[in-house]
């Protein structure tokens, strides 16, 4: 695997392969993990796990690091330690699977270096609406109570509109929230509730 510091032959094209093979693959485990989330918490969810830091942990876990051909100053100045060189390394290597095995060789790399980091899906990485229905579906509330989400003001022009919408929760006080989109004003009297029940820290 060779930086970019090198010049010429450097892992640069294969990181652009492997981070849309990576994409696909993730993609994929999550759209069949996580069957009620809608696309913006499946996309919240993605980020989270093709982002920089996550690349470059996984690259430390597999041991990638020794193998980096670099320039010696690079190499002097701590670059097998550097979160944008150990990602970038990560890439090449799944691209790499994926040119020689094949899709199925690339996502049994990925599905194995990703399961801890699916496991540890913060909760603070899902929408907040699935997050309050998730909690309310965990015992907090009576038998099959859920949110309940009523539009209760909507003001400004036809261009720009401002919603107000009022989340309510059997045994607690109404929450509220505004946005120029019904849906985002539903995730923000959410995101609302969720931090006054703390179960979330805003």
């Amino acid at each position: 695997m060779s930086h970019a510091s090198i010049g010429a032959g450097s892992n640069e094209r294969l990181e652009f392969v492997g981070d849309r093979v990576l994409g696909l693959v993730i993609a994929e485990r999550l759209y069949a993990e996580f069957p009620d989330v809608d696309e913006g918490g499946l996309a919240v969810r993605l980020n989270a796990l093709v982002r920089r830091e996550t690349c470059a942990r996984v690259a430390e876990a597999a041991g990638l690091a020794p193998y980096l051909i670099m320039a010696a100053a690079e190499s002097g100045s701590g670059g097998r330690q550097k979160s944008a060189i150990l990602a970038g390394a990560c890439e090449a290597v799944i691209a790499a699977l994926y040119l020689d095995g094949g899709l199925e060789t690339a996502k049994a790399f990925v599905l194995r270096y990703w399961n801890e980091v699916f496991a540890n899906l913060q909760p603070e990485l899902r929408d907040a609406k699935t997050a309050l229905q998730e909690w309310a579906q965990s015992g907090a509330l009576p038998a099959k109570a859920q949110p309940v989400y009523a539009v209760t003001q909507r003001c400004g022009p036809d261009h720009a509109p401002v919603f107000t919408v009022e989340v309510r929760l059997p045994g607690h006080d109404a929450e509220t929230g505004e946005g120029p989109s019904k849906r985002e004003a539903e995730q923000e009297a959410a995101r609302r509730m969720l931090s006054r029940l703390g179960v979330w820290k805003r």
